[in-house]
């Protein structure tokens, strides 16, 4: 299949995010309404509103299965779509919408999110700058692991925002199970190895935490009265920054 018959959001589709050509969706199959995902069942009205806010079209770019991978089979994912998003220019990831749409299927979604421009992090600051150029971020829906009887937790991560231009999506691992870890890693860390990835995402948010904690304390440090209050602040700051550095995030 040529990039040119490859059903596409944007201008990004299987081929240009280097999936095997097998798992490809034509362009005549690729585009799916909204109505498919909202006009059945009781949807509230604050999801249809998302979906005619927060999204400007829904394709189906490709559908990763043991016959078009050559990867072992999983039950718990017998194929993983790969569903582009177009949002409108600026706009943050559709996190509700992305939540809705994943929550229909036992399977895994890598969600392909495309906007025409926005703000992109500075290379060397990491500030964010005023961008036109065309953008994707990548998105999923994940189990957070729960002991057994506990009711099942579900998460959506996205990946940052970077030009649409060099964004890539890799097969790797043995089984589909392993792609799936690998695809979330991948969206979530940057990183193609998807061993221990919930152990990771778990310090990633630890980390998150730790550092909004380390800038209170820091804040409490800075207009503390007494010796006492300067102490117990800066106990505190030294105490987070010991456990960041065990993070290793």
């Amino acid at each position: 299949m040529s990039m040119a018959i490859a059903a596409s959001c944007g201008s990004l589709n299987a081929l240009t995010l280097g999936l095997p050509t097998r798992a490809a969706v034509p362009d005549a199959k690729g585009a799916l309404p909204k109505q498919m995902f909202i006009g059945r069942g009781a949807v509230s009205a604050k999801i249809k509103q998302r979906f005619a806010t927060d999204i400007e079209s829904i394709s189906m770019l490709a559908i990763l299965r043991p016959a078009t991978t050559g990867l072992a089979e999983s039950r718990r994912f017998p194929e993983i779509l790969v569903l582009g998003l177009h949002v409108p220019s600026g706009a943050a990831v559709p996190v509700e919408v992305i939540d809705h749409i994943a929550a229909q299927r036992q399977g895994g979604i890598v969600f392909v999110c495309v906007r025409d421009g926005g703000p992109l992090p500075d290379a060397e600051t990491g500030e964010p700058i005023a961008s036109d150029a065309e953008q994707c971020a990548f998105a999923v829906r994940r189990n957070v692991p729960v002991k057994p009887g506990h009711t099942p937790i579900t998460k959506v991560h996205a990946g940052a925002w970077r030009p649409a231009a060099g964004s890539r999506l890799t097969v790797y691992g043995t089984t589909m199970e392993e792609l799936w870890d690998s695809l979330c890693a991948q969206t979530i860390a940057d990183d193609i190895d998807g061993s221990d990835i919930d152990a990771r995402i778990a310090a990633r948010e630890r980390a998150t935490f730790l550092e909004s904690e380390y800038a209170k304390a820091k804040a409490a440090h800075a207009r503390a009265r007494t010796t006492e209050q300067r102490n117990a602040a800066y106990g505190k700051m030294l105490a987070i920054r010991k456990e960041l550095a065990q993070l290793k995030v």
